[in-house]
Order: structure tokens, then C-alpha cells, then sequence
């Protein structure tokens, strides 16, 4: 019961979160965060070898698909979280070429054609996501697939996974905006449950990620790349990231947990005076 009144309450904070308009003093004040400081990759990993793939450009985390590492080339926080409110604005800058795309069905399956075989769309595409706990399966995607970005590939993909997980895992809406323009993820992870919103809309809510770890880093993740000729595969990772906050919801942070509306409601009222002040 405890668990489901913080997850009420925090879906709460995070509708009233994305209505409002002031980023970081709000969110210092409800209790997140910072996780990029807008200059540089302090606090990240940079994959080894990586030679300045993964910067920073005008304020925010850029990536070209490009890293040189000859290992893990994904961007990961030095630091590791349990259950955790995850705020991330991204954008996919542009595509990489067509990508013979199938079509995700609600219940995670694929449209298939009479011979059972998967009906595919060529269709500009781009691809990253976002590795929760460092778990490459729990992978929310970002990519220009049909069923939209906040998809868990990994588990919906896998044959051991039950119908209603698999079904619970594939986003109920795609509520992505067109390439280039910015989206905001806010993800909510408590146990082995995660719920997404995507630009204000509920994606996933409460679906299972079965075998991710108490803790892990967040991995923002490198897909795709070059080919021996130096071309970009059509599932690159041509991607940005900027306002990116966490806040832990471990048992120290139970009791703020509960007022996150209130004080959402607080920094809603504050803005409003401000914008009130500022039209006289």
C-alpha cells in the first residue's frame, strides 16, 4: 500500500511537473538533481577511446553515432540509482536513411503478412534510448518507429517474456514529436515497475522489467554507426540531450516523496507571480 500511494503521488508530480514552465529552480526545490551541468561530461563516463563523439554542444549532450571506442561506446553517469524520478529532454537531430521498419502491434507482436513472415515500411529512422540501472534490456527507445519512442525493446523481444508484460512494455500511444524538434521523458522507477511519460502523454505505467538490478547507472546509449566505408547505418544515434534531473526515491525520500504535489503546486504559484509581475 505504501508503494502504491508514493507511485499515485508521483505520477501526480510528474503530470503538474510538465505543465509548468520553470526548470531549474524548480526542480532544485522539489528535491532532483542535476545530472548534466550544461558545460561539460562531468560526472559521465566517456567511453574509452570515444576521441570527442560524445561533447558538448550549445549547452547540451551531442552524439553523432561516430564514437572510435573499441568497446562499450555508450555515455553513462558515474553514478548509480535504485528507484528513481528521471527527467530527460532529448531529440533525435535528424535520420541516418531508411530502415526496412515493421509494425508493432498494442499486444508487442508484429504485423505479419500470410506467410508469417513481418511486414516491413522503409522509413527514415534514427535510434537511441536510455539503459535504466545500466540494464541493456530495459532499454527505453528513442528511435522513428511506429510504435514510438519509450518502448522497452530488449523485454518485449524477448521470447521468455509473458503476453501482458510484453503488451505492458509497448507504449500505448506513439506521442513523439517530428525529428529535430525536442520531447521530454519523465520515467518513474520503483522496484521493477517503470511508468513513462512522454511530452505529457502516459506511455507505459507500471510494466514489469523483469531481471533489472537494484541499482545501475543511467546510459544513454550509442546505436548504429559506420560502416568500413564511413556510412552511417539507417539506426544511428544522431541524438541530443539537455535538463537532465533525477531525483533517488529511496526510504529517506518517502516523506518528500508525498509532498512533491504540494510543493509542484508551490512552484506553479511562484511562476505565475513572476509572469503576473513581469506583464506589468
Amino acid at each position: 500500500m505504501k508503494r502504491l500511494a508514493i507511485y499515485a503521488t508521483v505520477l501526480l508530480f510528474c503530470v503538474a511537473v510538465l505543465n509548468t514552465d520553470s526548470r531549474a529552480e524548480g526542480e532544485l526545490e522539489d528535491g532532483f538533481t542535476s545530472l548534466f551541468n550544461g558545460t561539460d561530461l562531468a560526472g559521465w563516463v566517456v567511453p574509452s577511446g570515444d576521441n570527442g563523439h560524445w561533447k558538448v554542444v550549445d549547452g547540451v549532450i551531442d552524439y553523432d553515432a561516430r564514437s572510435e571506442s573499441k568497446g562499450d561506446r555508450n555515455l553513462k553517469t558515474v553514478d548509480e540509482f535504485g528507484d528513481f524520478i528521471l527527467k530527460v529532454d532529448w531529440r533525435l537531430k535528424e535520420t541516418s536513411g531508411l530502415y526496412n521498419m515493421p509494425i508493432v502491434l498494442s499486444d508487442g507482436s508484429y504485423l505479419t503478412g500470410p506467410d508469417g513472415k513481418k511486414i516491413t515500411i522503409k522509413t527514415p529512422n534514427a535510434d537511441s534510448g536510455l539503459f535504466l540501472r545500466g540494464y541493456s534490456k530495459a532499454q527505453l527507445n528513442i528511435w522513428c518507429w511506429s510504435t514510438g519512442s519509450g518502448e522497452v525493446y530488449g523485454i518485449r523481444n524477448s521470447k521468455d517474456t509473458p503476453p501482458e508484460i510484453r503488451a505492458a512494455v509497448t507504449p500505448r500511444i506513439n506521442a513523439d514529436n517530428p525529428v529535430g524538434q525536442w520531447n521530454s521523458f519523465v520515467i518513474v522507477l520503483i522496484g521493477d515497475e517503470a511508468t513513462v511519460l512522454l511530452n505529457n502523454h502516459l506511455v507505459l505505467e507500471k510494466a514489469k522489467l523483469p531481471g533489472i538490478p537494484q541499482r545501475g547507472p543511467i546510459v544513454l546509449q550509442h546505436h548504429g554507426g559506420v560502416d568500413k566505408q564511413g556510412n552511417l547505418s539507417p539506426a544511428s544515434s544522431l541524438v541530443q540531450f539537455r535538463n537532465l534531473w533525477i531525483k533517488p526515491l529511496d526510504a529517506a525520500n518517502d516523506a518528500t516523496t508525498t509532498d512533491a504535489a504540494a510543493s509542484a503546486k508551490k512552484r506553479t504559484g511562484k511562476r505565475e507571480r513572476a509572469e503576473a509581475k513581469s506583464a506589468r
